[in-house]
């Protein structure tokens, strides 16, 4: 843009130069101006992915504060997220006394699905814990624990979610493991194809947190509704309790191998999160990086919030974990 020159001649001089600071005065702010004005607006970009709330995040206030599980949509709701995690154990104060009678899961479901509606929010999931172990040598007790998951499939098909997800424990010896756990996931895989319900494996400890071997099981299982939800944080094979009463890990998985070895089966992604530093960044885990390997598998679903910490209280853990997603997004490629 180009200055202009309003000097107006007169034999004034006094008046000319002062039309001239005045004019010089203008024409800077409108330089100014037209800078702020055309210089390129902080990007806001949305991140590749969608964010839910893992229900584990809220259990120290479930089960030790005493607030109602099922205030879990109210809650993830009021901290921005729009898919909900559900886990089955927060719910066995009720479940378990009624033997997890059909009219007990069907309360469950109704109340489950009610509240989503009220908030407008997605049921993704259900973390299955304590209902078997799907890797088990014993082929009898293998199927009963396949057979005792039924109805968790069921309830997420009737609450519209697309997965459960479940854990591979049983024999520790991984020449059984892989054949049981391939087992014990075809059988119960092939009952939740018939609901339109995913089968999805954790590295939740044990051998499957290896996740060489889980990638090896999901190979061999074969099935389009079988698959992993990756963990950012759960790759500890082998620990030991101390005398403090804390566990100690003794082997563990490199976590980025594991991830990148995860995501080509993924439908789910779980953001661990125990211990943020002063700039907002967990850690043990670099987020960027494990960020660039889920983008890079070509994944855009939801990634769950999973705060373990104890440094800070439960919502604020979760506050800072969704916070430092929404920034380590930003910084992949």
């Amino acid at each position: 843009m180009k200055r202009r020159n309003f000097i107006y001649k007169s034999g004034q001089a006094g008046i000319a130069l002062g039309i001239l600071g005045m004019m010089a005065c203008k024409e800077k702010a409108k330089e100014e101006n037209m800078d702020a004005d055309t210089a390129a607006p902080e990007v806001k970009a949305e991140p590749f992915f969608k964010f839910s709330l893992a229900q584990w995040s809220i259990h120290r206030m479930i089960q030790e504060e005493g607030l109602d599980p099922y205030e879990f949509a109210a809650k993830a709701k009021s901290w921005g997220f729009s898919g909900l995690e559900y886990v089955s154990q927060l719910y066995d104060d009720e479940l378990k006394p009624a033997s997890f009678s059909p009219e007990a899961m069907q309360a469950f479901i109704d109340k489950s699905n009610e509240e989503a509606r009220k908030y407008g929010l997605q049921n993704l999931l259900i973390m299955i814990d304590d209902q078997g172990d799907l890797a088990l040598s014993d082929e009898g007790e293998r199927i009963a624990a396949v057979e005792n998951h039924y109805k968790w499939v069921d309830a997420a098909q009737a609450m519209g979610c697309h997965s459960i997800r479940v854990n591979l424990s049983g024999s520790s010896d991984p020449e059984q493991w892989v054949p049981n756990s391939v087992d014990g996931l075809r059988r119960l895989a092939t009952y939740a194809s018939g609901k339109g319900i995913n089968v999805l494996v954790e590295n939740h400890g044990g051998l499957s947190s290896n996740a060489g071997l889980l990638a090896k099981v999901m190979e061999e299982v074969g099935m389009e509704n079988c698959g992993t939800l990756p963990d950012f944080g759960n790759f500890c094979i082998h620990s030991v309790q101390m005398p403090d009463g804390d566990d100690k890990c003794e082997e563990s998985y490199d976590r980025y191998k594991g991830v990148t070895e995860l995501m080509p089966y993924a439908k789910a992604v779980s953001a661990k999160s125990n211990v943020f530093d002063a700039s907002g960044n967990e850690a043990v885990i670099d987020y960027v990086k494990m960020l660039q390997i889920v983008k890079d598998a070509g994944y855009t679903g939801f990634i769950g919030v999973e705060y373990e910490g104890d440094d800070l209280s439960e919502e604020a853990g979760i506050a800072a974990t969704r916070d430092l997603l929404i920034k380590a997004g930003k910084q992949v490629s």
